[in-house]
């Protein structure tokens, strides 16, 4: 029988490459210093036992006094509003990188979260050695099923061996040990890795043409350089993916990002912008002259803000059916630790003056038990604690000319939004197992 010295060379290259070291661990706290893209320029630390730090912080106040630092980028980021995705776009690489590792702001449109499509692209053309985090999660989560099943499938042989043994008539006596732990040694053997006899087979001598060896020894420095070799550019197709809640806290709250209309490329103000997002949180979107105080947007971006101001790193929750997730420090650190989600609450009187509002508000809060108990179900089983955030709606401000003027934009937007308040609960899975005191 001849051997495939190609299929050899193959395997001898793969093996050599897998042993190559393997890049070091991003330091993510470094990256991710920054909660927010924005620098801030605390004074130095008071040390009442030296008194040189006193005039160290009085040399730091009075140089960011005369001469202040700018804590924006000297250029505001720049996305673009995009009708169809209902989202905005934020194009430049360097832009997006800044409001990914500070404050982890949108998704990248072809990555699960962060935008990492070029790098994976680098290294499925084998550009670069290395491996993403989308990657080793599919590849964790393929070994974990694989493993699962080809366990229920040796425990299944194994059952079937002993119901055929015993369905024989076998005498007890000659066996060695009792029935359980026969079984479980069968069933540990039967476990046992698919190459754990390959330690025990004879070597197979390396094929040799006039005494040599017909596979020259492959070098691994050759290798490494030649995998890190760039063949050709690779132009980045994928963008940042920004929600409205995430794109309107930039421009609004932290003042770093400007929002472009695609078709005239001006940009546009956060009120009409307000509006824009108010209109398009339906669907088929909304005529400004229809808004109202309870507008999906407004009870969403009030419960992020109100969040991200508490510090934590909201992001979309609708993975898990509910609609925000709140990290302590962001999704590279650990998981999320609360989900939560938005209802409305219609406690001023306004909303029961007249029995149609009555009718409309009762029918807006109406919720069934089943919903509540699946949606808390599935955060129990993912271990996540329920937030139910409840936003008191006010009564339309179209009298009041000092927040909304005549034509319905929103020019105080600050009094616009402090007219709505946020209440927490958390609501938690009983079981009487878990709970019997």
């Amino acid at each position: 029988m001849g051997v495939d010295f190609e299929a050899l060379n193959r395997a001898i290259q793969d093996e050599n490459i897998s042993k190559l070291p393997r890049p070091p661990r991003p330091n993510y706290n470094k990256i991710h210093s920054q909660p927010l893209p924005v620098k801030t320029y605390p004074l130095p630390s008071l040390i009442p036992h030296n008194p040189l730090s006193l005039l160290h912080i009085a040399f730091t106040y009075l140089s960011h006094l005369i001469f202040p630092p700018s804590s924006h980028p000297l250029a505001p980021l720049r996305g673009y509003f995009s009708a169809e995705t209902r989202s905005i776009h934020v194009i430049d690489e360097k832009a997006a990188r800044v409001l990914w590792e500070h404050g982890f702001f949108g998704k990248g449109s072809l990555s699960r979260s962060e935008p990492a499509w070029l790098e994976r692209e680098k290294i499925r053309r084998g550009l670069v050695l290395g491996n993403t985090s989308e990657e080793a999660t599919r590849k964790r989560r393929e070994e974990r099923k694989q493993f699962k099943t080809e366990r229920a499938r040796k425990e299944r042989e194994a059952i079937e061996e002993k119901l055929v043994e015993e369905a024989s008539g076998i005498d007890n006596v000659n066996r060695n040990g009792d029935i359980e732990q026969s079984v479980a040694t069968q069933v540990e053997r039967q476990l046992e890795p698919a190459d754990a006899d390959h330690h025990h087979s004879p070597s197979v001598p390396s094929p040799t043409v006039d005494g040599q060896l017909a596979v020259p020894p492959l070098d691994v420095a050759s290798e490494k350089s030649h995998l890190q070799l760039p063949t050709k550019a690779i132009i980045n197709q994928e963008h940042l993916q920004l929600t409205f809640e995430e794109a309107f806290f930039l421009i609004y709250a932290v003042g770093v990002l400007e929002i472009q209309d695609p078709l005239t490329s001006q940009v546009i103000a956060t009120s009409r912008l307000l509006a824009i997002c108010r209109s398009y949180s339906y669907f088929p979107p909304k005529l400004p002259s229809s808004l109202a105080p309870d507008d999906p947007f407004l009870l969403s971006y009030v419960v992020y803000h109100h969040f991200r101001s508490l510090g934590w790193v909201v992001r979309p929750g609708i993975k898990f059916g509910v609609d925000h997730l709140l990290y302590n420090r962001g999704p590279v650190f650990t998981h999320a630790e609360f989900a939560v989600i938005v209802l409305p609450s219609y406690n001023n009187t306004y909303w029961s003056s007249t029995a149609e509002l009555s009718e409309l508000v009762t029918k807006k809060q109406t919720k069934t038990w089943w919903w509540l108990h699946c949606v808390n179900r599935v955060q129990a089983q993912v271990k996540k604690t329920l937030v139910v955030a409840y936003v008191e709606v006010p009564p339309p401000a179209s009298d009041d000319e000092s927040i909304i003027n005549e034509d319905g934009d929103v020019v105080d937007i600050g009094g616009f939004l402090k007219r709505y308040r946020v209440r927490e609960f958390i609501l938690k899975r009983w079981t009487l197992n878990r709970n019997k005191d």
